[in-house]
């Protein structure tokens, strides 16, 4: 996915969906990596606009910052903040939003792409609405020119946004249930590796029986029968512990789906640099490179560090810095990975970061002016508390903040 962030102007807010934050988690909970969903959705973006004629259709997701262009057709892969977007009033509507003339509607005239090139006019979006009734972005048909769309292309653009929600969720469920087959073929492995040895020690036993029949005594046979029962009973108690439901495999699973702390730094670039570029601001991504091949499951650790990074972002002024340091700690009995995002922005104050620790962070605004929004903290305690992790906020007024985690992983193996 090739990105580039779309520098606006603020422009006249929309209101806010009441439900804003089931919305957001309703978003987070399909876990997914913006920056690897172009290829999947390129064909129904580029179908979108055959459909109703127009140069431009474009995917969007829409998360408590930033408007993420994950996919489209005739204009470039592009993030926005999302007080400066047209479908930020798209997620409010039940069915459709539509605008004849952007260039005439005070709302949007002075957004990039419309006050100069490609100086889009048309616009027709279809909010995109999870089985939960949430509206978590949009598909999006735009024009140079005014188009009108007939009631049937307008129909088959509401199918092909009912499509894109039914591949996002089909997507998390792919993932999950790659995740609970690695889990299986670990209690798999388990189970092998653990009855090998009473199953082969009863075998023995049984063969010194048959070997020295009639030459025994009773009390031998007694003796070796009851070693024999012994570790059958074991054997079985063996059994019933591993395919407990509600313990987990003491072996680590294969990731079929994971990724590296390589990779987590190329999709980090590649979403935030952009941005962080228009705004000024110095922006780096540090990995230990030693353990660097050691692939780990990714279950919402990118939701997480991208509502940490977007924030450190807004709140950070230009000629700034924002950094990220991904690292992992491997032990016999612990894996971890560490995460540390750092900025040099505004800061917090004690009640602030207590606020932070406690849950209780207020909505705020940006450097420039962004929206800010409390759940935003929120949601990355409630992802990490999923983890089983552990976040710790330093931060001084005017120097900066930074944010360390502690998450550990259930599922580490080497690539290669």
């Amino acid at each position: 996915m090739s990105t580039t962030y779309m520098p606006q102007p603020a422009s006249q807010q929309a209101p806010y969906p009441e439900n804003e934050s089931k919305r957001v988690f309703d978003l987070m909970a399909l876990d997914l990596d913006y920056s690897a969903l172009e290829k999947e959705f390129e064909e129904l973006t580029s179908l979108a606009a055959r459909v109703a004629g127009t140069e431009i259709s474009l995917l969007n997701l829409i998360d408590l910052y930033t408007q993420w262009t994950v996919a489209g057709h005739g204009f470039p892969m592009v993030q926005t903040p999302r007080e400066n977007t047209v479908c930020q009033y798209t997620i409010l509507e039940e069915d459709h939003f539509e605008v004849k003339n952007l260039q005439e509607d005070e709302r949007f005239k002075d957004l990039a792409g419309i006050k100069d090139g490609p100086m889009l006019r048309y616009y027709f979006g279809v909010p995109l609405r999870t089985p939960d009734g949430h509206n978590i972005g949009s598909l999006c048909v735009m024009d140079s020119k005014e188009v009108t769309l007939t009631t049937d292309k307008a129909d088959l653009l509401k199918s092909l946004a009912k499509e894109i929600v039914k591949r996002l969720v089909l997507l998390k469920e792919v993932h999950t249930l790659r995740v609970d087959l690695a889990e299986a073929r670990a209690v798999n492995k388990r189970v092998a590796h653990d009855v090998r040895g009473p199953i082969g020690g009863m075998i023995g036993l049984t063969k010194r029986l048959i070997q020295k029949e009639g030459s025994r005594s009773p009390e031998e046979v007694l003796k070796v029968s009851q070693m024999i029962h012994k570790s059958a009973s074991s054997l079985l108690a063996l059994t019933e512990e591993i395919l407990q439901p509600n313990q987990k495999p003491a072996a680590q699973p294969e990731i079929e789906d994971g990724m590296t702390l390589a990779s987590f730094k190329e999709a980090l670039e590649q979403l935030f640099l952009p941005q962080a570029t228009e705004k000024a601001i110095s922006f780096e991504v540090r990995i230990n490179e030693a353990l660097s091949d050691i692939t780990f499951n990714k279950t919402r650790l990118m939701q997480i560090v991208v509502n940490l990074v977007s924030n450190a972002l807004k709140f950070t002024p230009p000629l700034g810095e924002v950094s990220v340091e991904l690292d992992l700690t491997l032990t016999q009995h612990n894996r971890v990975l560490k995460i540390l995002v750092q900025d040099t922005g505004i800061g917090l104050s004690p009640d602030q970061v207590d606020a932070v620790v406690k849950g209780q962070t207020p909505s705020t605004s940006g450097t420039q002016g962004e929206l800010g929004y409390g759940m935003g903290l929120q949601l990355v305690r409630q992802l990490l508390a999923s983890l089983h992790g552990t976040m710790q906020v330093e931060s001084t007024p005017g120097l900066g903040s930074s944010f360390e985690l502690i998450i550990p992983i259930g599922t580490v193996s080497h690539t290669g």
